[in-house]
């Protein structure tokens, strides 16, 4: 019992707190310079240079994913199709970044605030 209201309060918790927004562009950086920026609107594939050789950034409408990398365990690969805003695939091994940007559900332009 106690198992089951357990598990049912962390699937209310992460539906109400994740509040991540609809993605309109992906963003691949190499090195933590951005090199494309890609529009989810239209599909397409990108191919992008890095050290161990060419990654493919696969496009579909609202979601993006990286299609293939010459990485030795394909984590960024096995990541999957990305569809939120805030979402990340890290090729670590060919120092590439593949990250959705968009506006949250409620608009917001900052997700914290400092002073």
């Amino acid at each position: 019992m106690v198992l089951l209201v357990s598990g049912a309060l962390v699937v209310f918790s992460y539906a109400l707190l994740w509040r991540g927004g609809v993605a309109d562009r992906a963003i691949v950086k190499r090195d933590g310079k951005t090199v494309i920026e890609l529009s989810l609107n239209s599909a397409r594939k990108a191919r992008v240079e890095g050290p161990l050789g060419t990654t493919v950034i696969e496009v579909q409408p609202g979601r993006a994913r990286v299609f293939s990398d010459p990485g030795p365990r394909q984590y960024c690969v096995q990541q999957g199709w990305l569809t939120r805003a805030g979402a990340v695939a890290i090729c670590a091994p060919n120092h590439l970044t593949l990250q959705l940007n968009g506006r949250n559900a409620d608009n917001a332009d900052y997700d914290s605030l400092n002073y």
